[in-house]
């Protein structure tokens, strides 16, 4: 038996479509797909499978869950985003993040670089109540870690991976992370040279983490690095449908 999703609307329907639309000009016109796919991932990383709380429920807009520290620098993303919320008051946060907002918008940013496209399911309701800190991933920490956290979303070691290769875009920032660089020559474009990158080890221009390193060291988790770096395709068809189930946790 399929997902069964919220019914919405046939006008919050044509409110996401055009959107959409918008969101593709406004990311590609701001270069910003890296950070606005950040916020999303941080958005739904939230969440705890056991609690049932947490996740891509908007929460993220609220300065005290900007606050922490994973989300240093993502008070930028959500103001940028705020012109775009206003030419769609029908929609909420979460839709449009990660959330509607913010969920919407991640996969808008890996579609317009160039990556898979990520079905969206609109319907996820606005909340206010923020996660206690501490539920995403340390980037200087390894495999068990990692694991801990995932295994609270209700992911597994494909999804591990899979959202690693995200890192395609973007670049670490020195007052945000304490880490500075990117992961590949192209950080505007999707595709799977952060798996290529890794293989290849060390390079000075590019920056390496423990928790990235830790996917070569460990034995199940190093293969998936492999089938990535070789075959793209299975790489896009993986990120997809981990990205999927990320924006739609609880």
């Amino acid at each position: 038996m399929g997902k069964s999703y919220p019914k919405v609307s046939q006008e919050y329907e044509k409110a996401v479509e055009k959107c959409k639309r918008k969101l593709r000009g406004f990311i590609a016109e701001k270069h910003c797909a890296p950070l606005i796919l950040r916020l999303a991932w941080h958005s739904a990383g939230t969440y705890d499978v056991d609690t049932k709380t947490g996740g891509p429920f908007g929460t993220i807009k609220h300065p005290a869950e900007l606050s922490h520290d994973a989300n240093n620098g993502l008070d930028i993303a959500v103001r940028l985003l705020e012109p775009i919320k206003e030419q769609f008051p029908l929609l909420t946060y979460a839709d449009l993040s990660g959330k509607t907002l913010f969920s919407l918008a991640g996969i808008v940013a890996v579609e317009v670089t160039g990556g898979p496209e990520i079905p969206f399911h609109p319907g996820r309701p606005d909340k206010d109540e923020p996660p206690p800190e501490g539920r995403l991933p340390d980037a200087t920490k390894g495999t068990d870690h990692l694991r801990e956290v995932f295994g609270h979303m209700g992911l597994g070691d494909k999804e591990i991976v899979a959202l690693s290769g995200g890192h395609t875009l973007g670049r670490c920032r020195k007052e945000r992370s304490g880490f500075e660089g990117p992961w590949t020559s192209n950080p505007l474009i999707f595709d799977n040279s952060y798996f290529k990158e890794l293989l290849r080890g060390e390079k000075e221009d590019l920056i390496r983490l423990p928790s990235d390193k830790a996917l070569l060291e460990d034995p199940a988790l190093r293969p998936l690095v492999e089938k990535y770096a070789a075959d793209e395709d299975a790489f896009f068809a993986d990120y997809a449908e981990a990205h999927l189930k990320l924006s739609e946790l609880g």
